[in-house]
């Protein structure tokens, strides 16, 4: 429905028509799982011999090897850049001499797991498009993973076959404003139908792109709940790090990272261990920046991330950007990834919130159904201390003061394991506050050095972050 005086929503077949009739684009469309949902709107408007060279579904395994080669998995992000590179490179090789010198050409991919009659557990899918902005042009790309939420095959199908033409609509039209292009991709959609948890741009086109601040509009914009960077600055699909691996997370404002940052992972990873299943295995280890965090001056400061984000990376760790403020709906997205053992890294005074009935009112169960959420497949909450700034006094876990009414519950959570202090930390750390590094930053107070890791450090100073100033 359009709310008057807005500007019309341009429809799938509007965009797909504009495409037809766009004689500069041409190009092939390869479709790999839920059918040629996306070729299919270009065919129903009509006019689709003016934008389309070739339609393919290399379905049978054998039959897709033997055109894009052999990977250990066909729904991944591999899979589908060899479908873009091949099919380019094939419309370039037997057309460029007839159509090059006027044609833009573009090959679209997406291999997908849709769901089946026998069901499947992760409905999801890798799209893309790789296209020429001008006739002979170096091409760009943009690749995207999607998860799809809709119960019937059919609805999937649906769902994907809109998403692409958003793809390629925002690839030809939008892709001087990604920001825009991102916010159109799920026009006609909702997201209770598709999540988009990873989009990357390359090529000319996006020259001046951070793909970082791209995963930041995906949550901002509410296409995803969560988006992950790796710990060198690279964007990554959650699912293929956090699959059935034990997750230690850090929730934090990182503004900057600072020595007590990296003491709360030190103390809690060493206890972590101590867990059943855990041992001298993988643990995946993030830092997690909140929408609420970035939002707390009230606009985004794409600086401001991106200084946290580099200096989160010079210690060597990755960054989640989550909009779960809420630590149960945290839990619940870590939970879809994996079975492993889940560990969550905070401080005394964030305990203490958590234990505030407040920030429960929009549940039914109130603190209960939030708790009940949150302890799932045995999470445990490791408390790093603080200090009193009245006496001095270190204050740990077992020493916060709980609302009489809520004294069993903290008691029976600590018993039976889902609360655990941290035992070993340096007590000279707990002095050290972001609000007084940023100060001494500003004030050219030298003595800032001191409360952040090396590699913080060097990187504030190189990159003049947080106002530094030689």
């Amino acid at each position: 429905m359009n709310t008057p005086g807005a500007p019309r929503a341009v429809s799938p077949a509007d965009k797909a028509m504009r495409i037809n009739l766009d004689k500069r684009f041409y190009g092939t469309f390869a479709e790999i799982g839920a059918g040629q949902e996306v070729a299919r709107w270009f065919f129903k408007v009509g006019g689709a011999s003016g934008a389309l060279a070739k339609t393919i579904s290399a379905y049978d395994m054998a039959f897709s090897d033997a055109i894009y080669g052999k990977d250990e998995r066909y729904v991944s992000q591999a899979r589908l850049n060899k479908m873009l590179d091949y099919e380019l490179d094939l419309l370039v090789e037997r057309l460029g001499s007839v159509r090059g010198d006027n044609d833009s050409f573009f090959a679209f991919a997406d291999t997908v797991a849709a769901r089946t009659y026998l069901g499947t557990d992760q409905c999801h899918g890798w799209m893309g498009i790789k296209f020429q902005a001008q006739p002979q042009a170096v091409p760009s790309v943009i690749i995207l993973h999607v998860n799809m939420l809709d119960r019937e095959n059919v609805q999937q199908q649906e769902a994907l076959g809109i998403i692409g033409v958003n793809l390629a609509y925002g690839a030809f039209y939008l892709n001087a404003e990604p920001e825009k292009l991102i916010a159109s991709l799920l026009d006609s959609l909702s997201t209770d139908r598709l999540e988009v948890d990873m989009i990357k741009f390359s090529g000319p086109c996006f020259g001046g792109v951070d793909n970082r601040l791209m995963s930041l509009q995906l949550v901002a914009q509410g296409l995803t709940g969560a988006a992950l960077i790796g710990a060198g600055g690279e964007v990554l699909q959650p699912y293929e790090v956090l699959r059935k691996k034990n997750i230690l997370l850090e929730r934090g404002s990182f503004c900057p990272v600072t020595r007590v940052n990296l003491d709360m992972l030190d103390g809690a990873r060493t206890q972590f261990r101590r867990q059943p299943g855990v041992g001298q295995g993988e643990i995946v280890e993030l830092m997690e920046i909140t929408m609420s965090n970035l939002l707390s001056s009230g606009e985004i400061d794409h600086c401001d991330f991106l200084a946290r984000a580099d200096t989160i990376n010079a210690v060597g760790k990755m960054v989640l950007i989550s909009d779960y403020a809420q630590y149960y709906k945290l839990a619940g997205y870590l939970q879809r990834f994996t079975k492993g053992r889940i560990g969550i890294v905070l401080g005394v005074p964030n305990l203490r919130e958590l234990f505030d009935v407040k920030y429960y009112d929009a549940l039914e169960g109130g603190i209960l159904e939030s708790f009940g959420r949150l302890f799932k497949n045995h999470l445990k909450l490791y408390v790093y201390p603080a200090r009193d700034s009245e006496t001095g006094r270190t204050i740990a876990a077992d020493d916060l003061a709980i609302p009489q009414s809520l004294e069993h519950l903290f008691r029976h959570l600590k018993e039976n394991g889902g609360i655990e202090a941290i035992s070993q930390f340096h007590k000279e750390y707990l002095g050290i506050y972001p609000k007084d590094v940023l100060c001494k930053i500003g004030a050219s107070d030298g003595s800032w050095e001191q409360m952040v890791p090396c590699e913080v450090a060097e990187c504030i100073k190189k990159r003049r972050f947080f106002g530094y100033k030689s």
